[in-house]
């Protein structure tokens, strides 16, 4: 679902109630728990946090780093975790709390869908944006980068 809102503001006044509340109370969250370094920005039409180009501009796209993203999708909303996609221990560790808090994981590579905020525990998405500080996510992204280089 492609958005045109330039701000976060914007952003969540296009959502319906629901949605606005939900990915209101989602923020919260982010923001209560993201590491210093990052940036909350939209991009590619959602909510997201990024390590900005003055810090790291070494991206593959030219684009700000992407730490994680927030979204409202045409049937479910989105949480972009890439501090989870990128490293093997860290996503054992998020399924594996996931499932032990009782609610059903409807998970992709680095996207959790969820259609309430009653889908997802709150607290666990809190611990997941805070276990990655932004020097960690880059030595991850130069690791992966590096390793598709060689291949």
């Amino acid at each position: 679902m492609t958005d045109r809102a330039t701000t976060v503001e914007e952003y969540l006044t296009e959502q319906s109630l629901e949605r606005r509340e939900a990915l209101a109370e989602v923020r919260r969250v982010i923001l209560e728990n993201l590491p210093e370094g990052y940036a909350e920005v939209m991009q590619y039409g959602m909510i997201s946090y990024v390590i900005p180009l003055a810090r790291y501009p070494k991206t593959y796209n030219k684009q700000p780093l992407a730490y994680l993203s927030l979204a409202a999708q045409k049937r479910h909303m989105s949480i972009y975790l890439m501090g989870v996609y990128c490293d093997s221990e860290t996503e054992s560790w998020f399924v594996q709390r996931y499932r032990d808090s009782g609610k059903r994981l409807d998970m992709g590579k680095a996207c959790v869908r969820f259609r309430t905020l009653e889908d997802l525990p709150l607290d666990l998405i809190g611990e997941a944006v805070s276990r990655t500080s932004v020097e960690d996510f880059i030595e991850r992204y130069e690791t992966a980068r590096g390793s598709r280089a060689k291949s």
